[in-house]
This record gives structure tokens, C-alpha cells and sequence, in this order.
């Protein structure tokens, strides 16, 4: 059984359930869209988590663990993530379906009180978030910064849109920089809450095997004591192709290079949003499955790179190549990875790698509905897009695109960046 429905709680915040009973938990998850800004996102980037700590009906991290271990082991969330030139702040409750309470307990009920309380009467002191709360969440988000540094892929992907976007909104780190959140104080935090409450776009999503309606009118309820002031965000801003491409270089104590190429794609949700399909195809082909061309032929064939793969970003029209590449073989690399593009550019792939290409990205559709998180991940990107789809009826999409189209998408994609990471001995050599 599957039931999606979604409402409106009020102006700019929206529910969105859907309801199945194959599942034996559920998921609430509120989710405030914010434009993201260098000023704010340090201080937005801290909230879900401060949040999700305790409240004031359970003001320390114990009494919030008994409380919800006597729900059956529910849990609350935080995630801060970027959708688009937007920053996305997550809470989130999961819990065991009511069926299985040996009671009869209401127990999505009980968790959205929870939640409520979390998100809307959180444990202040004197008006403002408590210090220690404020410092260890502070001290856990720089901790967050530097494990990303230490990963070397991610650094590399990160830095490459930083260069890219350097102009754009989507070129900031979703939790802002560490020079911001070093310098935070609690009454920015606090008041980056109120602003959160009053200004977001709200995207709330109820999954898995409950009962909506309880969970909505509690929200709703909880919203009524906000004075909103709420302005419909512009998502996407355009960025003119540069026809100067960005080649940068950083040196770090690594032993295998990292080289990231950034590219412009014409094709995007807001500009042409029905080749959307053809261009995921697109990509899919050229660099994001094992039968992609970069897979067969940069990695395997040419022994070029050790991972070499296509990413996509349908929202703001960028397509990402991220590979791991010994020093001496990155000029050779990119060469290869370009000349992979022009050959799907020039329509020179088969219908068998097509229907390849097809088949794993209708797969991965269809798999959606297996897990509340990649539901949740569904529906959440689905709510910024001019027209909702089930992932069923984005597998039909795929599913129709057609060659011509593929192409079409291929040769609207232009190179932009190219960011190499390198080790500090080589360049002594």
C-alpha cells in the first residue's frame, strides 16, 4: 500500500506523506529551506543539531535519551545538506510502526510532540541557546570540516565547485566556512533560529507506517505560534559559460592525485526541465555507470585513473568528473575524459549502452521506494521542481528519452574548471 498526499499547513510550508504499510517504521522529517548566503550559513548550519539535543521538556541529552528510549528506541536526526542554491536544515524523528507497540501506544503522536518541542521550545536560557550546548555543537561542526578535509575526494569535489561557483551560491560549503563557524557567538545562533522559524520554506515529510493526519495538525498547531514572514526563494541563478577555462592547482601531503573537471550543462530544471531525463541519461552514459565510456574506457582500457565518474546536478545545470590519477597522468587524463565527451557528443554510443544506461537508472528509481531515507531524499528534491513525479513515474521519463535527445543534452555541456590535486614531493621533483 502507497498513498502520497500533500498539503499546504500554511503559506510556504507543505506536508507531504507517504504512507506504506510494507514498512514496519515511520519518519518525520521538517525541513527548512534557507537561501544560502555567506553571512548566514555558519549560524543556520549549527541549528538543526543544537536542536535535536534536547528541549525544554527534556533539557539534557540524558532526559532526551530516556524519553526516547521509552518509545521504543525512537530517534531524532539532524542533517544540513544543499539543494540547489538553497541550504536545507534538517530535524528529524524515526520510530517502529504503532502495529508493533505493545500497548497500543499512539507512538507517531507522542514523537511529533517531541519534535515540536524540540524545534519550537527548545532548552534557552535567558532568551538564547545555553552556552555549553552552543560550544559542543560548535566544536562537533568544526570536527565535521576537517574529516571532509581529510578526504581527499570530497576535498577535491568541494573545492572544484568553490572555483566554479565562486559567484554563485552553490559554490559556498553547506555548513558555511570554518572562519565563520569558529567565530560564532550563541546570540547569532539564537537569533538565526527565530529567522529559521519566521522566513524558511518548509518541506515536511511524514514516511513509512503511520498515520498522517495527527502528524500534520500537530505541526500545523506548533506553526500557529510563529509569526511568519515568509518570502517565496529563488532557487536557481544562471551563471554565464565563461569561455576562459579555470585550471587550478593545490598541493597537499597526498600520494595519489585527485583531478576534478567541472562543466556547464545547458540543459537544466529551470531552463529546459523535459530533457532533464535525456541529459541524467546523458551523464549516465558518459561517466555514471560501470558501462559508462570514462568506466570502460578511461579507467579500464587506458588504465588512466583508479575511479573516474560523471555527476550530474540537474537544478543548476553542472556535471562534475571526479578522478583519482597518478601525478604524471592527469594532463593525459583530461585529455581522455574530453575526448569521452565529444564522442557522446557526437552521438557515437550504441543503442545496447542506451537501453545499459536505462536499465540502471530505472533500477535505481524503482529501489526508492525500498528505503525511507532515499524517500525522503526523493520527495524533498522533488519539492523545489516545477512538477512532482513519483519515482515510478520518473523511471517512465527515462524510460521515453530518446537518442536524439541525448545528444541534444551532450552538446550543450561545456568544460569550465579543471582542479588538480597534487602532492607537496612532486612539485620539489
Amino acid at each position: 500500500m502507497n498513498q502520497v498526499e500533500q498539503s499546504t499547513l500554511h503559506e510556504g510550508i507543505r506536508f507531504r506523506s507517504v504512507r506504506d504499510t510494507k514498512f514496519k517504521t515511520f519518519r518525520i522529517s521538517v525541513n527548512f529551506l534557507l537561501p544560502l548566503q555567506k553571512d548566514t550559513a555558519a549560524a543556520n548550519a549549527l541549528l538543526p543539531f543544537l536542536l535535536s539535543r534536547c528541549s525544554r521538556a527534556y533539557p539534557d541529552f540524558t532526559l532526551m535519551s530516556r524519553k526516547l528510549a521509552s518509545l521504543y528506541g525512537a530517534s531524532l536526526g539532524a542533517e544540513v545538506g544543499k539543494l540547489g542554491n538553497l541550504q536545507v536544515l534538517t530535524v528529524s524523528a524515526s520510530g517502529i510502526a504503532e502495529r508493533y507497540a505493545l500497548e497500543n501506544e499512539h507512538l507517531a503522536a507522542e514523537l511529533t510532540e517531541v519534535l515540536c518541542g524540540a524545534l519550537f521550545d527548545p532548552a534557552l536560557e535567558n532568551g538564547r541557546f545555553r552556552e555549553e550546548d552552543f560550544r559542543q555543537e560548535q566544536r562537533q561542526t568544526l570536527e565535521q570540516l576537517d574529516a571532509e578535509f581529510s578526504d581527499k575526494r570530497a576535498f577535491a569535489l568541494t573545492r572544484c565547485t568553490e572555483i566554479m561557483c565562486a559567484d554563485e551560491p552553490f559554490g559556498l560549503h553547506r555548513f558555511g566556512s570554518r572562519d565563520a563557524v569558529e567565530h560564532l557567538t550563541v546570540e547569532q545562533v539564537t537569533q538565526a533560529w527565530r529567522q529559521m522559524l519566521q522566513t524558511a520554506r518548509v518541506e515536511i515529510l511524514a514516511l513509512g507506517d503511520l498515520d498522517p493526519q495527527p502528524v500534520a495538525k500537530r505541526l500545523a498547531k506548533a506553526f500557529d505560534g510563529v509569526v511568519r514572514q515568509y518570502a517565496p526563494l529563488q532557487n536557481t541563478v544562471d551563471c554565464a559559460h565563461s569561455k576562459e577555462i579555470s585550471h587550478v592547482t593545490d598541493r597537499q601531503d597526498v600520494v595519489q592525485g585527485k583531478m576534478v573537471l567541472g562543466l556547464r550543462v545547458q540543459t537544466s530544471q529551470r531552463q529546459n526541465p523535459e530533457l532533464v531525463p535525456a541529459a541524467r541519461l546523458m551523464s549516465a552514459i558518459f561517466g555514471g555507470t560501470p558501462n559508462s565510456k570514462l568506466f570502460l574506457n578511461v579507467r579500464e582500457k587506458m588504465s588512466l585513473c583508479y575511479y573516474c565518474a560523471s555527476l550530474y546536478n540537474s537544478m543548476l545545470g553542472l556535471m562534475f568528473v571526479q578522478s583519482g590519477v597518478e601525478f604524471e597522468n592527469m594532463e593525459k587524463a583530461e585529455q581522455a575524459i574530453l575526448e569521452q565527451l565529444k564522442a557522446v557528443q557526437g552521438g557515437e554510443f550504441t543503442d545496447a549502452d542506451i537501453a545499459a544506461a536505462k536499465l540502471s537508472m530505472v533500477n535505481n528509481y524503482n529501489g526508492v521506494a525500498d528505503s525511507l531515507s532515499a524517500l525522503e531524499g526523493w520527495y524533498l528534491s522533488q519539492s523545489v521542481s516545477a512538477q512532482v513525479y513519483t519515482p515510478e513515474a520518473y523511471a517512465k521519463l527515462v524510460q521515453d528519452a530518446s537518442r536524439e535527445d541525448i545528444v541534444r543534452t551532450a552538446q550543450g555541456v561545456y568544460l569550465d574548471t579543471v582542479y588538480c590535486l597534487k602532492g607537496q614531493k612532486e612539485a620539489a621533483q
